[in-house]
């Protein structure tokens, strides 16, 4: 019996930082190999198999410490506001078509209905971009608040939900709306603090530099 519990612990740790090889962000890369690397530790250490536990442990180690950096480090948020016919604005959704129809299903690029264009900057990076037009009296309809793999944190979009908030406020718009008809997109819109209106469209008001 003991045995077949060490076994499934180190199915377990293959499988587990296996996945962790799957992720494109480096934030959730290092999360889910440190619990992996955690518990092939563990398992090193049980059958004692000392240098897989030490190994292992060592990973671990090295996991807190560049997640300690990434979560420490001051980072730079600009956006560079751009034209609907901008070159590299096209370019870019060209380039990054499919991976923006797997959380927008059906998007499609209309430059006439730009009222707010700009590119997210992280440490003069380009990590998303965000797209919206006037939609009503004091509404700000998002037709696309996309971030690059490589930044899908939640700093890029509690930088224009939150930070640019008296920018948006200041331009007219009392609240933002915007539609989803991906079940993952609907829970990073619910963590951001929008409100579901029904089905597809979600809402957030604007106030004094926070969103409600």
């Amino acid at each position: 019996m003991e045995t077949t519990i060490l076994q499934w612990i180190g199915y377990a740790a293959s499988v587990i930082i296996a996945f962790s090889m799957t992720m494109n962000s480096i934030v959730k890369f290092r999360w889910i190999n440190l619990c992996g690397a955690m518990t092939f530790s563990t398992y090193g250490f049980l059958i004692g198999a000392y240098p897989v536990g030490i190994l292992n442990g060592f990973i671990v180690l090295v996991d807190i410490y560049y997640l300690t950096i990434i979560y420490t480090k001051k980072e730079i948020f600009e956006i560079l506001e751009v034209r609907p016919e901008n070159r590299y604005l096209i370019r870019f959704l060209k380039f990054h078509e499919k991976d923006i129809h797997r959380f927008f299903p059906g998007f499609e690029y209309k430059p006439e209905m730009n009222t707010v264009s700009f590119f997210i900057h992280r440490n003069m990076a380009v990590a998303g971009l965000f797209l919206a037009h006037k939609h009503e009296d004091g509404v700000l309809k998002v037709g696309l608040d996309y971030v690059i793999p490589e930044y899908r944190d939640f700093k890029n979009s509690k930088f224009v939900y939150h930070r640019l908030s008296n920018r948006f406020i200041e331009a007219g718009f009392k609240k933002v709306i915007t539609r989803s008809e991906s079940k993952q997109h609907c829970k990073f819109l619910s963590n951001l603090g929008f409100i579901e209106d029904n089905d597809v469209c979600f809402v957030k008001e604007f106030e004094n530099n926070n969103v409600k």
